[in-house]
């Protein structure tokens, strides 16, 4: 009898058996979340933070919860991965302030026009050249990939801050009405914006992928969405300040 064990399903109360068994799912999250990052970012350190995430999970998963191991670990993995990248918030503190800055004219603009800001007059109120005013914004879009939809994580100018979680009452409260408000911004972005939202949270597609579905470059896809979170974050500027 003992002869046929090797064929019996894994043993999922131990620990060590749950985390060799999901190593390639570390690997594999790891890789999907790199094709929406800039290049600084390295592979082996989301593989790393995502196998202490997987075996955190490994310790701590309840099977009688319902949840498969897989699907339970899988959050747990991208979780740690986001945390690692937050914590070593790859982007100048110069492109935080220049992305402030930049929602702050969005801000003026929208308040004294009664319409969404155009790249035009951002420019012009900013007194760059269109080319500069693009610049900002694609090396504004990393930075806010993961914090932006998070007040409870984000420091001073929306900066990501380690080591800080909503786990409070009144926080989980407060992230809660953050993100019905954010809803309803989202829904308030110009069509093309809301768009580039929707194709790149919601359906997951990297900026190449997205592209090709609008029919311009990679770059101008980036360009947008970084004008998409830069008029998130003019409009939502109370909850982050807060």
């Amino acid at each position: 009898m003992k002869g046929n064990t090797a064929k019996a399903q894994p043993d999922y109360s131990s620990s060590n058996e749950l985390v060799i068994l999901h190593e390639p799912l570390v690997k594999r999250i790891a890789y999907h979340l790199m094709s929406r990052l800039p290049a600084s970012v390295q592979a082996d350190d989301l593989i790393q933070a995502g196998m202490i995430g997987l075996i955190e999970a490994s310790r701590k998963f309840d099977p009688d919860q319902g949840a498969s191991f897989e699907t339970y670990a899988g959050i747990r993995i991208r979780g740690a991965m986001l945390d690692e990248i937050r914590r070593t918030d790859w982007t100048p503190r110069s492109v935080h302030r220049k992305a402030r800055e930049v929602a702050e004219a969005v801000r003026r603009i929208e308040n004294q026009k009664g319409r969404d800001a155009r790249d035009v007059e951002v420019a012009e109120a900013m007194e760059l050249s269109l080319e500069e005013y693009h610049k900002i914004l694609q090396d504004s879009t990393g930075c806010r990939i993961f914090s932006f939809e998070d007040p409870g994580m984000l420091g001073e100018d929306g900066v990501p801050e380690p080591g800080r979680h909503a786990d409070q009452p009144l926080e989980t409260l407060q992230k809660s009405d953050f993100k019905q408000g954010l809803a309803e911004e989202i829904k308030g972005l110009p069509e093309r914006e809301r768009l580039v939202m929707a194709l790149y949270y919601d359906e997951e597609l990297n900026l190449r992928e997205i592209g090709e579905i609008l029919g311009v470059s990679e770059s101008r896809v980036c360009q947008i969405h970084g004008q998409a979170l830069i008029r998130l974050r003019a409009r939502m500027g109370e909850w982050l300040n807060d």
